[in-house]
């Protein structure tokens, strides 16, 4: 054999010992292949039916108003301030020219407060149990000869609750003017009492409620 051919030979032999090395060395992975899971499709869009009945909510409770109607004035602070007044559901209207635009915001018991320790039956001479009607003044306009002897006077009416007792003789209607923006109640700030008076006579027979 030619000598020469055996360099050659070991390094042949030399490679094949690698590779067996490097084949039993390296890890076997002997794991399951793993499963892969498609996303859940998107669920379908609500599409609003257009044969189906609207939903019906319920309207807020109305105020029912204490008295409407035209009354005499029952005493001189009435007579005064007004003259005959005329109650309709969204203004007050005295003959002597004054105007006062409202809105009925509430209506309480006379037991109520107005304001800290005072109620409403304790200045309009009320049974506790008694229904008032409290209105917000949203404009006013005094009376044309005699503006200071608007409900305040000079100063804004906030707020006119009104009562109707039924007697023997007709309706008695008691008024009381406030003036502060709060809302009348036991802790109101800035509300006082501006003025108190009743007026006589029937209410309207179309317009009148109890």
């Amino acid at each position: 054999m030619n000598r020469r051919l055996f360099p050659a030979v070991g390094l042949l032999a030399a490679a094949v010992l690698a590779m067996a090395a490097c084949s039993q060395s390296a890890p076997v992975n002997t794991a399951a292949p793993q499963e892969t899971t498609a996303a859940p499709p998107a669920p379908p869009k609500a599409v609003p039916d257009p044969d189906a009945d609207p939903v019906s909510r319920a309207s807020p409770p109305m105020l029912t108003p204490v008295a409407l109607g035209t009354f005499d004035p029952g005493n001189p602070v009435a007579q005064a301030t007004t003259g005959k007044l005329t109650i309709d559901d969204l203004e007050m209207k005295g003959e002597n020219g004054s105007l006062y635009k409202t809105e009925r915001v509430a209506i309480v018991r006379g037991g109520d407060q107005y304001s800290a320790g005072q109620t409403y039956g304790a200045t309009m001479q009320v049974e506790a149990s008694q229904a008032v009607e409290l209105r917000r003044v949203i404009e006013q306009t005094p009376p044309k000869e005699t503006p200071a002897n608007a409900f305040c006077g000079t100063h804004p009416t906030g707020f006119i609750a009104l009562a109707k007792v039924s007697e023997s003789s007709g309706d008695v209607i008691k008024l009381i003017a406030l003036q502060g923006s709060d809302l009348p109640a036991a802790s109101a700030q800035g509300v006082g009492l501006c003025a108190s008076m009743f007026y006589m006579g029937k209410a309207l027979p179309d317009k009148a409620t109890s």
